[in-house]
């Protein structure tokens, strides 16, 4: 079994892999003062639940991959990796692990790890060009050639974070819940925020991806769009331009890099 694990700035998600099979996954808040203790028992707590793996931490993981937007988590996930998996290998991924990708950018090792992972899995998946708009934190859209390059890409606020920027700036206004309203007209302040936020991320994906498109290949219909991130469902039924939803792509990103790396370690 192979143990992923995808730290964001909001949510970490865990997933474990028998062969190419997702077989279970979890999402836990992140929380940057948890400690390498902390997250050992947290683990332990999680993989307990499954038949297929034993009862002391570590039974049944044969390797473990992965990336982190939060330094201080990396960190403590290393030392977890340590002494309490000691005889598994880990891929931690940073500069130097290999991911297949060639990173075209100003300074690769300033992309984060989780943007190289989701491009190795759009590659390995759907090939080039792609764009993958990860619904997380942050939206971002990145760009992959079609060669399988990764060439850059676009960072916008998140859905989550937009929505709280309404809440505590708009005097009038609160924290919604992230709902479809009956219509794009909200009749209420509640249906009309959802309609700003749904409607208006949709089209803010359109617009960007349509522009990113145009600029990655000469017919922009070549261009494989791909959706992933937590809220990604919000936005699906009412994007134009999304072409394939995969809810693990970057833990899929993980295992290929885990496969890469395993046989150089």
């Amino acid at each position: 079994m192979l143990l992923t694990i995808d730290v964001g700035n909001t949510h970490t998600v865990l997933g474990l892999f028998d062969g190419e099979d997702i077989v279970e996954h979890w999402r836990i808040s992140t929380d940057a003062r948890r400690t390498a203790d902390e997250l050992a028992v947290l683990l332990q707590g999680l993989m307990g639940m499954h038949p297929l793996l034993g009862d002391e931490l570590g039974d049944g993981i044969d390797g473990i991959a992965i990336c982190a937007t939060v330094p201080s988590v990396l960190h403590e996930l290393r030392e977890v990796t340590r002494r309490y998996y000691g005889d598994v290998p880990a891929v931690l991924v940073e500069p130097g692990v290999k991911t297949g990708v060639p990173i075209l950018t100003d300074n690769p090792k300033e992309v984060g790890a989780d943007r190289i992972i989701n491009a190795v899995a759009a590659v390995e998946l759907y090939g080039g060009p792609a764009i993958v708009v990860d619904f997380g934190t942050a939206t971002t859209f990145d760009a992959v050639s079609a060669r399988g390059e990764y060439v850059g890409g676009v960072i916008a606020p998140g859905i989550e974070i937009s929505v709280e920027a309404l809440g505590v700036k708009g005097a009038q206004l609160r924290k919604i819940e992230v709902a479809r309203p009956r219509s794009v007209i909200g009749k209420n302040t509640v249906e009309a925020m959802q309609a700003g936020i749904i409607y208006g991320f949709a089209g803010q994906v359109d617009g960007v991806v349509g522009r990113m498109a145009r600029e990655l290949a000469e017919d922009p219909d070549d261009v494989t769009v791909i959706a992933t991130g937590g809220l990604a469902p919000m936005v699906l039924g009412e994007s134009s331009v999304i072409d394939e939803h995969e809810p693990w792509l970057t833990l899929i990103g993980l295992r290929l890099v885990y496969e890469r790396n395993v046989s150089r370690m």
